[in-house]
């Protein structure tokens, strides 16, 4: 249900939010047209990842870790690339983050986190004990992770952020040593404070790899500017993005101007997608809005649920990453909509327009209840467990042992070989 909310409010909000896009093509049907067919694809791979057991899944980051990788590097040496026609690089904003195989365009960014996502659920899940996790799971966690940060981080910082900050809080729920994230904590902050001092002392960048980086800082000092500009001084046309949210924001009530009705959708770039939120406040309201918040939150809690119900930490582990990652991705949006964060482009997860980023997500949406399933299956066993004896007191007989190693006794007396050990699924 918070799958079909979703899709049904980005639905009716990017159409009013694409009015640069119908004004660029001319066709007014053309972006909402797009837009529909890439949920109803989405859809057709939640009802398919739906029905494939959760194990399965464990076989992903094997299939998807040597391209992602070959293409990542790709976008981070060249430029512009053409080979053929099969094959398209062509830069956007100043940054590679899509390419073109075969006609069809895609974030190879996405399919990274995807990889990395299901790739620390597995290592966590690996080895686990009741005193925490496998020592051996930080170092192929923080590999696999650091590998492709460090590959999308040139092109696409906020990305990069935000899945090793999922990562890190993964690990932290995954009981990985408390020594060890110590550790990695103080190496962050290091970082953290280093960059900030190349940011002071540093005015001009001129490398490949940090092409980007004037970009990083003007954002970064915007946001953390104490200086107050009255509006009257406000340089629209420079922060026109920051500026447009801001009156989008104001000139909402509680129950906004309508759906279709916005205006700043006409000035707001990337209003389908970066700010789509600002555009749901604006033609929605603050009440509609804040119950848009509450739907990622509910998202989360959900998840939190189903994770309790397993019987098996790779299942649990892999629900809650993708519930983690979906959920601080919206805030995340939403809060540099709202002026919380410094302007990045992260687009709102199942709400707004996108490709490669539309499917990846309802395919997280397919693996949530793919392992929503599998515990239903599990409750019914429990059910049916718990109904046995009563029937057999009735008859006065004598039940039957159940096996050692029988689902019932693994779900009551749950042991680290058997949270780790997962059997054929039925």
């Amino acid at each position: 249900m918070i799958f079909l909310f979703l899709c049904l409010i980005s639905i009716i909000e990017v159409f009013s939010a694409s009015s640069t896009l119908v004004y660029q093509s001319g066709n007014h049907w053309g972006p909402i047209t797009r837009h529909t067919i890439f949920l109803m694809i989405g859809t057709l791979f939640v009802v398919l990842f739906h029905n494939i057991p959760y194990k399965w899944f464990q076989g992903i980051p094997y299939l998807l870790f040597i391209p992602t990788l070959i293409f990542l590097i790709m976008l981070l040496v060249c430029n512009d690339l053409s080979i053929a026609g099969v094959l398209v690089i062509e830069k956007t904003n100043d940054a590679g983050r899509w390419i073109k195989l075969l006609g069809i365009q895609f974030q190879p960014s996405e399919f990274a986190k995807m990889t990395v996502m299901i790739a620390t659920a597995y290592n966590l899940s690996r080895g686990q004990t009741e005193e925490g996790a496998n020592p051996k799971a930080f170092k192929y966690i923080m590999g696999i992770t650091g590998l492709f940060c460090l590959l999308i981080f040139p092109e696409n910082f906020s990305t990069a952020a935000l899945l090793f900050g999922v990562v890190y809080l993964m690990m932290f729920i995954g009981r990985i040593a408390a020594k060890k994230i110590t550790i990695l904590t103080s190496i962050l902050l290091g970082i953290a404070v280093a960059g900030v001092l190349f940011l002071e002392l540093t005015k001009d960048v001129d490398s490949r790899f940090l092409h980007r980086f004037d970009t990083w800082r003007t954002r970064i000092e915007k946001f953390v500017s104490s200086e107050e500009v009255p509006a009257a001084k406000f340089d629209i046309d420079r922060d026109a993005q920051v500026g447009h949210a801001r009156i989008a924001m104001a000139t909402s009530h509680i129950l906004g101007k309508g759906p279709g009705n916005s205006v700043q959708r006409d000035f707001l770039s990337q209003a389908y997608s970066d700010f789509i939120f600002a555009i749901i406040v604006e033609e929605l309201g603050l009440l509609p809005a804040a119950i848009v918040v509450l739907l990622y939150i509910i998202l989360l809690i959900r998840a939190g649920r189903i994770a309790k119900k397993c019987n098996r930490t790779f299942p649990a582990f892999l629900v809650i990453g993708i519930a983690l990652l979906l959920v601080t991705q919206a805030m995340f949006n939403m809060m540099v909509a709202v002026g919380l964060a410094p302007v990045t482009g992260q687009p709102l997860p199942l709400i707004s327009r996108g490709g490669t980023s539309t499917i990846i997500n309802c395919i997280y949406i397919g693996m949530i209840l793919s392992v929503s399933r599998y515990t239903a299956k599990l409750e019914e066993q429990r059910m049916h467990d718990a109904q046995v004896p009563m029937l057999v007191d009735a008859g006065n007989t004598v039940p039957p042992e159940q096996p050692a190693d029988s689902e019932a006794q693994t779900a009551a007396e749950p042991t680290a070989k058997a949270l780790n050990n997962d059997t054929e699924f039925e």
